[in-house]
C-alpha cells in the first residue's frame, strides 16, 4: 500500500534553505543520527547517494546535515554557518557522493558517527520531501520509522516471547504502540525491535530493559523535533 500524505506533509515545515527535501528533511535525519549515537559526534562519515550526491553543495545539504549533528532545528539560522561551528566544536565530517545507487531511495543518506568514547553507530535515512524523513537501517538492522513519535530499539537475542515480553513492558506503562518493525540477523541470533509509541515510555522501565541478560542495546529516540 503506497505511503499517504497530508497537506502538511505537501505545505511543509518552517526551515532555512531552498528545499525541504534538501535543507529541512536532511537537518531532521542528521539530528535522529545524534540522537541514535545518543551526543554530539567527533567524526562523521556522511554518504550522499543518487539525487543527493549530484545537489548536495548546491542546495545546502551539506550544511543542514552538520546542523542536525549539531542538534539544531530546521528554522535554525545558524544552519548556513553549520561547517565553521564544526570546526569550533571539533567535529571533523567527511562527505562522500555516490551518484548511481539503484537500490536505494533518490534523497538517501547515510551516516557512519563516532562519539568521543568511541562509540559508533550507523543511520541510514531518506528525504521523502515536506520535511519528512523515514530511517531505514539502523546498526545494519532494517527499520522503517518516520522518527515523527517516541521511538524504542531494543536489540536482543531472538528468544521465543521477547516480542510480547517488551509489549507488556510498554503496556504497563500506558504506552500504545503506533508501529513496530522487526528485523534479525537470523533464527536465533540477534534481533532488533523499533516501535514507535504514541507517548513517552518511563525510565524505570528502559533501565529494566537494559538490565535483562538476553538484551543487548535499549535506546530511546524522543521525537525528532524534540529537545
Amino acid at each position: 500500500m503506497a505511503e499517504k500524505s497530508s497537506i502538511f506533509d505537501m505545505i511543509g515545515p518552517v526551515m532555512i534553505g531552498p528545499s525541504s527535501s534538501h535543507t529541512a528533511g536532511v537537518v531532521r535525519i542528521g539530528r535522529m543520527g545524534r540522537k541514535v549515537l545518543g551526543s554530539q559526534p567527533t567524526k562523521a562519515h556522511i554518504t550522499f547517494y543518487n539525487s543527493f550526491a549530484r545537489t548536495y553543495e548546491g542546495h545546502g545539504s551539506d550544511k543542514a546535515i552538520l546542523a542536525g549533528l549539531l542538534g539544531m532545528q530546521t528554522d535554525d539560522k545558524r544552519i548556513k554557518t553549520s561547517k565553521e561551528i564544526c570546526e569550533e566544536q571539533g567535529l571533523e565530517y567527511e562527505f562522500k557522493p555516490v551518484g548511481n545507487a539503484s537500490a536505494h531511495h533518490p534523497n538517501t543518506i547515510k551516516l557512519v558517527l563516532t562519539n568521543s568514547q568511541g562509540n559508533t553507530v550507523e543511520v541510514l535515512g531518506i528525504s521523502r520531501g515536506g520535511g519528512i524523513i523515514a530511517i531505514k537501517e539502523i546498526n545494519g538492522f532494517e527499520c522503517n520509522f518516520s522518527a515523527t513519535n517516541d521511538t524504542l530499539i531494543v536489540q536482543a537475542k531472538d528468544k521465543k516471547g521477547a516480542i510480547s515480553f517488551i509489549a507488556n513492558i510498554i503496556a504497563n506503562d500506558d504506552c500504545n504502540i503506533g508501529a513496530m518493525t522487526v528485523s534479525r540477523e537470523g533464527k536465533n541470533k540477534m534481533a532488533c525491535q523499533f516501535i514507535e509509541m504514541d507517548s513517552p515510555i518511563k525510565e524505570m522501565s528502559i533501565n529494566y530493559l537494559n538490565s535483562l541478560d538476553w538484551v543487548n542495546e535499549v535506546i530511546y529516540l524522543s521525537a525528532v523535533d524534540k529537545d
